[in-house]
């Protein structure tokens, strides 16, 4: 066995010891300005942005930034959907010298508040939503927050006046106070461009980004992830794309942007990788099917990173035959385990590869890839990617390696790991191994060639009758039904066993419900006894997460529920 095993499976044209090189994260747009000026970097709404005019904007956010108190050591929250204002807000903050601290248009309000004065933010960038800005506005006055800036989604839009006239009569534009403290986003970008420069230092030490992990319990934490975390991220992607044959080429891409930037994994695998190699970024609010297919077929995209839930509502379009799919050529799932069934079905339809990546926020978040030419495995997400070391403990003790093949908690060291979790030194020492190793939570196993496969999240283990029992293995064998869609699987309360499996299903359009008895007829050959699911609830909907993966968190808490209202 070679100390790396992965290695030997890389494919032809890549080397997992390549040369990663960083640098300031707002050097991208710097960068793909000069070499790519007049290519298309944003498309919203019927608007394209150069970038050329991209870094003028990015520029003119930095000095509007810089005269609103932003230099190094401030802290900006941007509070925002997909639209250019992200973009640009982001480079703008960096430029001036600050750090982004990213939040979710969906959290709870009482999160948001723990975040601004955890995260100690200065100020908020947000739009002027009805369902965005009244939580601001009172965070404004309850917290440390001193200036909020507010953009309009029509502003970067084609047609401004007619679409923020159409949001108004609709009932989604919010209607501002008078206030000092209040900035619009028009006002921050009207001036001449002239920020001062200033020097990070060294990339990989300096900070620029705070990611909030969400977690199943207890306050979320920070993740501090460097310039030189979230560059080498993105020159990990492009290296993996040029093997023998290349996948993508340097300003010849269309990349469909429907995972939501506030998330790490459309921050760096959208945003960041895409303006690194010129691709136009095609922008969208947020996945909605129809508007994403047809952008897919229309404007022949090249580049679509998703999660598994989108790709699944792909390949089950009704009408799939009548979009043309053809110009794929890299497609990544992250964010969840990717069933195999829908990527051996996304490929049959499209032709490109599916190819399924593991990663984390505190990784930037790469850590795994599946090679899109040479060796692959069923049911794996895939090999270390370059210059990230990645090992297997035992689950109760983080100091003892355990050998290729047997069950353990993936543990992973890399330039792409993060600092430390924000003024936390406890959880970052409790996440830590002994030897410097990040523990992901994750338990994995890793075979002899070096791929790995995701058994299950250590929180997610089931405990059945004293044995362990691992929800994915189930959501496999479930998947293989011909009627579901979707499913998560839970561990509920046995007065017998201590706990047992749960299934929590979806079906297919049109697909007839079945019986708690039929789903365990159709499982008897795929289980083991100790592994079958005793009780099973078909739901229209499952509960996801902002990025879209399926989530377990709210079945957990309404399982309990009922456990103590009985």
């Amino acid at each position: 066995m070679t100390a790396h095993p992965w290695t030997q499976s890389y494919p032809d044209g890549l080397r997992w010891d390549v040369d990663l090189p960083v640098r300031p994260v707002h050097d991208i747009i710097d960068a793909s300005a000069a070499q790519w000026p007049d290519l298309p970097a944003l498309d919203f709404m019927g608007r394209k942005i150069s970038y050329a005019e991209l870094k003028t904007l990015t520029d003119r956010a930095a000095k509007g930034f810089q005269k609103l108190g932003v230099k190094p050591g401030v802290h900006v929250g941007l509070y925002l959907p997909n639209t250019p204002h992200y973009v640009i807000a982001f480079f703008g903050v960096l430029k001036a010298g600050g750090v982004v601290v990213n939040y979710s248009p969906l959290d709870a309000e009482k999160v948001l508040e723990h975040k601004v004065e955890d995260s100690e933010t200065d100020l908020m960038v947000t739009l002027d939503l009805q369902a965005m800005t009244p939580q601001m506005l009172r965070l404004l006055d309850k917290t440390r927050l001193k200036n909020l800036v507010v953009g309009n989604v029509a502003e970067m839009s084609a047609a401004p006046g007619p679409i923020h006239e159409k949001m108004k009569q609709a009932g989604q534009v919010a209607t501002l106070p008078d206030n000092t403290r209040i900035v619009s986003f028009a006002a921050l970008l009207d001036n001449d461009t002239g920020y001062t420069r200033h020097d990070i230092g060294d990339p990989r030490e300096a900070l620029a980004v705070l990611q909030y992990t969400g977690g199943t319990t207890g306050q979320p934490k920070g993740a501090m992830l460097t310039h030189g975390n979230l560059t080498t991220a993105c020159s990990q992607i492009w290296v993996l794309t040029q093997g023998d044959p290349k996948v993508l080429e340097l300003g010849k891409e269309k990349l469909l942007v429907v995972l939501p930037l506030f998330h790490i994994y459309a921050l760096t695998a959208d945003m960041l990788f895409g303006l690194q190699i010129g691709a136009e970024l095609v922008i969208h609010l947020r996945f909605e099917l129809e508007a994403a297919m047809r952008d897919l077929s229309d404007k022949r995209i090249t580049c679509f990173p998703g999660v598994p839930t989108m790709f699944t509502a792909v390949i089950s379009h009704p009408d799939i035959a009548k979009f043309d799919l053809k110009a794929l050529r890299h497609c990544n799932s992250g964010g969840a385990p990717l069933p195999l069934e829908v990527q051996q079905r996304f490929q049959s339809l499209t032709g490109c590869s599916l190819n399924e990546g593991w990663g984390m926020t505190e990784t930037s978040p790469t850590g795994t890839f599946t090679p899109t030419f040479g060796k692959r495995k069923p049911g794996s997400c895939g090999l270390p990617v370059p210059q990230s070391v990645i090992k297997m403990v035992d689950v109760n003790d983080p100091s003892r390696e355990v050998p290729l093949g047997e069950r353990g908690e993936m543990c992973i060291k890399g330039p792409n790991v993060m600092k430390g979790y924000w003024k936390n030194p406890d959880a970052t020492r409790a996440s830590m191994t002994p030897d410097g190793f990040f523990r992901t939570g994750d338990v994995a196993i890793m075979d002899e060639d070096g791929f790995v496969f995701i058994v299950d999240r250590t929180k997610d283990m089931i405990l059945c009758g004293g044995y362990n029992v691992y929800p994915r293995n189930i959501e496999e064998a479930i998947y293989a039904h011909p009627s579901v869609a979707e499913v998560s699987v839970i561990g509920i309360a046995d007065e017998y066993r201590g706990q047992s499996p749960k299934a929590f299903i979806k079906l297919k359009d049109g697909a007839a419900p079945f019986t708690l008895d039929a789903l365990k007829a159709f499982l008897a050959d795929k289980l083991g006894k100790h592994e079958m699911v005793q009780a099973m609830d078909i739901r229209a909907e499952l509960p996801k997460t902002p990025v879209g993966k399926l989530s377990k968190k709210e079945l957990y808490a309404e399982e309990a529920a009922k456990h103590t209202s009985s």
